[in-house]
């Protein structure tokens, strides 16, 4: 059952394909590329794994605050989001250096709750960054080095790391400054990308009862004008869409200046599929081709299908 392959004003994709998790195709997919909002993917994993080693709890509230661990890996905390302060976009326009961690909350206090946690959804960065404490607290290490022994090494991915300066992101787009992604900028090629998210829903880098835990998704709308999901909802850290045309579709979509970047597994396809797709462009409507290229990509090579259902009992 193919996706229809979108009419993209979008040039220049680089993709990774892998099937039954071996790498099928690479187009361009070898280079450093950042991660964008993938990377909560990759911090949710972190948490989740600290949660299978006792050393974070999922539902326990997170420093006498209403929130607990789940609420931010999900989006339902309550907590704001930057995205819409005028200062923060005219400060990375200007290429200001980012502000302090302090400076932000500040100006967001995580505390002003836009509703009780659990009660509702709403996308922020600020939640992940809240993640990100955790788990550099917890680990007792940075990120990058939290990250790469909790995710890289374990799941056999090398080459990828939190960006910290302008200088650690690709040619183009060291005009801006990995700071101002608050819970951490992931860089690293396609190809580490696809095989993350396969290996991570594939593998048993986590036990069944968390990975399901990150796949309980939470219904937020939709269909969304100009994307390809038909029911979009939230696990902890990934986007699902359970009735997607590829069967259940899960990763994460992530853009930023200059740049746009998708991930995602097809686990009803047979070969099982997951493809990472990058552009060197944003904006609203590129989210929506690049998704839709995923989706083609994952449909085409190899003669993918969806597999039967399950036989009815009796």
């Amino acid at each position: 059952m193919a996706a229809t392959a979108p009419t993209s004003t979008v040039t220049d994709i680089l993709s990774a394909e892998l099937s039954d998790g071996r790498i099928a195709r690479v187009a361009g997919g070898d280079a450093p590329v950042p991660w964008w909002s993938f990377s909560k993917t990759v911090l949710a994993a972190a948490a989740l794994a600290l949660v299978h080693d006792g050393a974070l709890a999922l539902d326990t509230p997170l420093d006498a605050r209403p929130f607990t661990l789940r609420h931010l890996l999900q989006h339902t905390a309550g907590v704001p989001n930057y995205g819409g302060l005028a200062s923060y976009h005219a400060a990375v326009a200007r290429g200001d250096r980012p502000w302090t961690e302090a400076e932000l909350l500040r100006q967001v206090p995580p505390e002003r709750l836009l509703f009780s946690p659990g009660s509702g959804w709403s996308y922020s960065n600020i939640g992940y960054l809240l993640v990100r404490r955790e788990i550099e607290a917890v680990a007792g290490a940075t990120l990058d080095s939290a990250l790469r022994r909790l995710i890289f090494s374990p799941l056999g991915i090398d080459e990828v790391g939190v960006a910290e300066q302008p200088a650690e992101l690709p040619g183009r787009m060291r005009g801006y400054h990995p700071g101002w992604v608050f819970h951490g900028l992931l860089v690293g090629s396609l190809r580490a990308a696809a095989l993350l998210l396969d290996r991570l829903l594939t593998g048993d880098l986590l036990p069944p009862e968390l990975r399901s835990a990150m796949l309980a998704a939470w219904r937020i709308g939709g269909p969304f004008p100009g994307r390809p999901f038909r029911a979009p909802a939230y696990g902890l850290g990934v986007m699902v869409d359970a009735e997607g045309s590829l069967g259940r579709t899960i990763g994460h979509t992530g853009q930023g200046p200059g740049s746009t970047i998708a991930v995602y597994h097809f686990p009803d396809l047979v070969p099982r599929r997951t493809v990472a797709a990058f552009a060197p462009i944003d904006g609203d409507a590129v989210q929506g081709e690049i998704e839709s290229r995923v989706l083609s990509l994952a449909s085409a090579p190899g003669g993918a299908r969806l597999a039967p259902p399950p036989a009815s009992p009796g």
